[in-house]
């Protein structure tokens, strides 16, 4: 069935106190999805952010971002607005400044979290306790990976002293005590923002319109799930990486890209009938409805580069799991719609992995126009199967992109699109609904081109710290008139139910 969505990650969402999050806003902007005729909501990872920001490095596969939880869905006991107001978030509510969310989002929802806890209040939550214990596989670890960290000021686990690093048992059990308050705010943090995703999926799904989740391959180093499970990764007798992740030289990058992330250990992941990777799978269904598999080529074979290395110029191929993965997934699982990321250099193993799984993979316009004639991404090579984008969170919006054209492919784009070569004001419309004519049935237009903002709003620039994951949405931007042409448009091609 066609079918048209929308990419937003939720932090862009817009609102008060700094970021996007989980409250009225989400509503809001899930009710204008609607009735604008969109059937999907595509989203970034959901995970609590480390340093550089990015929703890709994450301090736990299965936690959700406390930085989501709505400030404003207290009650005026619990949370006074007086008191939200006093801290600072920043002046612009177009851009999140990470900053000042770390100095004070935490502080707030802890005095929430004292109020409820310390008042008689937690009675009005029977099943606080019930998601801790559903969740203890991954929260009771990540409550206490949390804790630790705040005690030793914020360094990575791997730079705590030797016998937190290695979890002795004894010392672990005496901060259980130390620690306890802290464990279980941050129990609570999960709780609340857990609860609050699973009413706000269930508003969205009430709306006929499917959540699409984002997986990262790889686990941040720094991360409660490495510290807790380092058998799961290459890992020395030390607890150190063997191997790290990256991408090697290329046309892009003369030294290739070092991701920094620990590699798996796939024969571990075999013998256990791939357990961590179905509970991880599996906790994320719980969370959306459809889900990309972020570096789908990896899962065929994964590029290592020596740990401690500065560039991935030295790195080496390994065999990944392939199939087996897949397989084991979907005995336990069920048939689940999975969309490949499928970008990049591909070969004709990835593509025969493709093929096998069977997932749909994805075509992004702003690849298409090389002047050869010859890019997979020129929309009539676009099958019914694949996932249309104009362009991704890693690529620059698209009327930025449209600007910046070289000329030869612009050149080429103005013949195959029969634009006007001079002046490109309308290009970017044309491009919007060259995807949503295309044959492939699921295309998603990232909110940013919908709005036909520029640069400004780039969500992420690859291989760059610093300035990333920032942008957010006027609040009256996603207003009747767009609704009205995002609807008529994708009525147009066929996408919407009514």
């Amino acid at each position: 069935m066609r079918g048209a969505g929308v990419l937003m990650p939720v932090f862009s969402l817009p609102g008060r106190y700094g970021i996007g999050t989980l409250g009225k806003n989400a509503y809001d902007f899930a009710e204008a999805l609607s009735q604008a005729g969109q059937s999907y909501w595509q989203i970034l990872p959901l995970g609590p952010t480390s340093l550089g920001d990015s929703p890709y490095q994450s301090f736990s596969t299965f936690a959700g971002n406390p930085y989501f939880i709505d400030l404003e869905s207290f009650d005026e006991n619990v949370l006074p607005k007086k008191l939200i107001k006093g801290f600072d978030f920043g002046a612009d509510e177009t851009r999140i400044d990470y900053g000042l969310l770390y100095e004070g989002r935490l502080k707030l929802l802890y005095h929430a979290y004292q109020v409820e806890n310390y008042c008689g209040l937690e009675k009005e939550f029977p099943d606080f306790e019930p998601f801790c214990r559903e969740n203890a596989f991954w929260l009771e670890d990540f409550a206490l990976f949390m804790s630790i960290k705040e005690q030793e000021e914020g360094r990575p686990w791997y730079e705590w002293p030797k016998p937190l690093r290695e979890r002795d048992e004894s010392e672990l059990s005496k901060l259980q005590s130390v620690l306890g308050d802290r464990i279980r705010f941050h129990k609570w943090l999960q709780y609340k923002f857990h609860s609050q995703w699973s009413a706000l999926k269930k508003h969205v799904n009430g709306l006929g319109i499917s959540l699409i989740g984002d997986l990262p391959i790889y686990i941040s180093y720094d991360s409660s799930d490495v510290w807790a499970d380092p058998q799961l990764f290459a890992m020395d007798g030390e607890r150190r990486p063997r191997w790290v992740a990256g991408v090697p030289p290329d046309a892009f990058s003369s030294t290739g890209q070092l991701w920094g992330n620990p590699v798996y250990d796939w024969s571990y992941h075999e013998k256990t009938g791939f357990d961590w990777w179905i509970k991880r799978i599996g906790h994320s269904f719980e969370l959306v409805d459809e889900l990309r598999l972020d570096h789908f080529r990896g899962f065929d074979a994964y590029y290592c580069v020596p740990a401690g290395d500065a560039t991935a110029e030295h790195g080496h191929w390994e065999q990944g799991p392939g199939m087996k993965l897949f397989d084991a997934v979907k005995r336990k699982l069920g048939k689940r719609r999975i969309i490949a990321e499928d970008l990049g250099v591909m070969t004709d193993s990835v593509r025969e992995l493709l093929r096998e799984s069977g997932f749909p993979g994805m075509k992004v316009l702003e690849f298409a126009f090389d002047p050869s004639g010859g890019s997979d991404y020129l929309p009539h090579r676009w099958t019914k199967d694949s996932v249309g984008y104009t362009g991704t969170h890693d690529n620059e919006t698209l009327e930025a992109w449209i600007k910046e054209l070289p000329k030869d492919e612009a050149a080429f784009a103005a013949e195959y699109l029969s634009l006007d070569k001079k002046d490109r004001s309308a290009w970017g419309d044309r491009m919007i609904r060259t995807v949503l004519m295309s044959a492939a049935d699921t295309v998603i237009i990232p909110m940013a081109d919908w709005l036909s903002l520029g640069s400004e709003a780039r969500i992420n620039e690859p291989s760059t710290f610093g300035g990333n994951w920032c942008w957010r949405m006027e609040k009256a931007a996603f207003g009747k008139k767009l609704i009205k042409r995002m609807h008529r448009l994708t009525w147009l091609y066929g996408r919407t139910a009514t």
